[in-house]
């Protein structure tokens, strides 16, 4: 028999998260970002600091979304919360309600999207004179106990001098994993040593599918060239690699992996 819909907003929360197959720590920012949307649904200001993680969120119903003023309501949410948020936090929030919403979407619980219209907050420039890592911050980045996704994303970039976006981009059909270099029909890119080590314990039988992948299932309106097939999770995102590297790399870039041109 299938589960009817949920009636309120946590519930349906509750039940995407169940479904995303999230870590213990992921499925915790998960929940405080989307509680943080109740407080704007609900039309009251999202409260701040350490009391937002302790603070219960307003019950609401699931139908709000659909209401006209949805919207709006996240439209004023966003314009009070770029004073004082880090934008990088926001888009990232902006990012798991949308992802939420598209899950709802999918199964018929709502009917619109109320975040449609809401646009990224730019970024901040990079610093000026940020030029590539040293030899020793190098050296010290690879000896980091870090999963093998990110070690291989950092080693990639590293020795093939490619665009962060490029490397995002990549498909596993794409190596030529003999040549350590990809394929004709890709975009050109060759790497060494450390890279082709790495590259066959990341892959693990894959033969399809982005190369690097999140940590979790891929929403249901994942496009399936975003989505591996083999494991269903979703293609790593840009957003999402930069967070990762600042955690270990502070007041660093992925860019600043690309060594220096002669």
């Amino acid at each position: 028999m299938d589960t009817p819909p949920p009636v309120e907003y946590a519930v349906a929360v509750e039940r995407y998260l169940a479904a995303a197959g999230l870590g213990d720590g992921s499925r915790r920012v998960y929940r405080i970002a989307l509680d943080t949307w109740a407080w704007a649904l609900a039309d009251r200001p999202v409260p701040t600091g350490p009391a937002r993680r302790r603070a219960r969120p307003p019950v609401l119903p699931l139908a709000l979304l659909d209401h006209p003023s949805a919207a709006d309501r996240l439209r004023t949410a966003v314009d009070r919360r770029r004073t004082g948020t880090d934008p990088r936090t926001l888009n990232r929030e902006l990012s798991t309600l949308r992802a939420a919403l598209a899950w709802w979407r999918a199964r018929g619980w709502i009917g619109t999207d109320p975040a449609d219209g809401l646009q990224p907050l730019p970024l901040p420039s990079p610093t000026p004179g940020t030029g590539p890592l040293a030899p020793d911050e190098l050296r010290a980045l690879f000896a980091l106990r870090v999963p093998l996704r990110e070690q291989l994303l950092w080693r990639l970039l590293h020795e093939s001098g490619a665009p962060v976006e490029t490397v995002l981009a990549l498909d596993v059909d794409d190596l030529d994993l003999p040549h350590r270099r990809t394929h004709p029909s890709a975009p050109p890119l060759t790497w060494q040593a450390g890279t082709a080590r790495l590259l066959p314990l990341h892959l693990a039988g894959r033969t399809a599918g982005p190369l690097l992948l999140t940590d979790r299932r891929a929403p249901a309106a994942t496009p399936a060239a975003d989505r591996c097939p083999h494991t269903h999770r979703a293609r790593l995102s840009y957003r999402r690699a930069a967070e990762l590297f600042t955690t270990h790399a502070p007041d660093r870039t992925l860019r600043q992996l690309r060594p220096a041109r002669p």
